[in-house]
């Protein structure tokens, strides 16, 4: 009998000790990864801040565009379409607001109407493509009905084409995991509504 009882707390011994052994291991190895996980997930770059910086004003002129549309517009389907503008790039105007202010940098003011002519390719401006100046915007709010539809489509397919190869090079650059995940979001998403617009003017 008491060689079975040694035998069996020299077993539960073993036991408990494997036991201990292995939370420790199983522990440091769980935390080790996650910190560098969340390191490696937080880091960003001057691209991903010049992402931010340019796609904040250029999603503004986006949904200025968008908002005349809906006392303008003869087409169900253009006022469809500027009312999923607004829909999308409010809350990513939202979002690239909280990282620029995280990452301490500066966000770009409200700019409705500014001119924006002869910006791009300009340094730093590089991220403006696609943008329309005060004369086009003047133009579209001046429109209506059909003659609205087609300067408001041709105008943001111009846009959306900009604000597309701006989210290709922030794909390609950034580092920070989230604008790069939105910026394939953007690229999906307008190239699709390029497509849609392009249709509904009669080019494809």
């Amino acid at each position: 009998m008491r060689t079975t009882r040694f035998a069996a707390l020299t077993v539960s011994a073993v036991f408990a000790l494997a036991a201990c052994g292995g939370g420790d291991d199983s522990g440091s190895a769980a935390s080790s990864p996650s910190v560098s996980a969340e390191t490696s997930a937080d880091a960003h770059n001057a691209q991903d801040v010049s992402f931010a910086q340019g796609m904040i004003p250029h999603h503004q002129q986006a949904i200025e565009m968008a908002e005349l549309a809906d006392g303008r517009a003869a087409s169900a389907q253009v006022k469809d379409l500027a009312a999923r503008v607004e829909k999308a790039q409010g809350p990513e105007i939202t979002t690239m607001t909280g990282w620029l202010k995280a990452w301490d940098e500066k966000v770009p003011e409200s700019m409705p109407g500014m001119d924006h002519s002869g910006m791009d390719g300009m340094d730093g401006m590089d991220g403006m493509a696609g943008m329309m100046d005060s004369a086009d915007m003047g133009k579209l709010k001046k429109a209506s009905g059909k003659d609205f539809d087609s300067m408001f489509l041709t105008m943001m397919v111009e846009h959306h084409e900009g604000a597309a190869k701006m989210a290709t090079t922030e794909k390609a650059k950034g580092e920070y995991k989230a604008a790069t995940a939105m910026a394939g979001d953007i690229v999906t998403a307008q190239n699709a509504e390029i497509s849609e617009m392009k249709k509904l003017l009669g080019e494809n």
